[in-house]
């Protein structure tokens, strides 16, 4: 995975699209009215997100239709478990000794 995934996604304006687009495909228009930005910032952080791998186009017609790629977010998942033993192994300590103490407050 590169560095340039998490650059691509540090932008607030390109994860509402990325929101937007979990629910399925859609043209610019309506990309627009739900970030709430001029039609050439979506389009311009559509093509970033698109050299980024993370949206396909299809056209419609005279439309364009965006839709997530799933590939990148295995990537990021991907990554992601790799450190995920590092908060599981402090969750399992965190738990452990809620419950030592728990058993210590309870009336015998």
């Amino acid at each position: 995975m590169h560095v340039d995934v998490f650059e691509t996604l540090a932008d607030p304006t390109r994860r509402r699209i990325v929101e937007a687009l979990l629910g399925g495909e859609h043209a610019v228009n309506d990309l627009v009215e739900r970030v709430d930005i001029h039609q050439s910032g979506v389009s311009r952080h559509l093509r970033i997100l698109g050299e980024a791998g993370f949206v396909q186009m299809r056209p419609d017609g005279a439309r364009r239709l965006y839709s997530l790629r799933a590939e990148p977010f295995r990537e990021l998942d991907a990554w992601v478990a790799r450190y995920r033993s590092l908060w599981e192994a402090r969750l399992d300590r965190f738990e452990a000794a809620l419950e030592k103490k728990r058993k210590k407050g309870k009336p015998s």
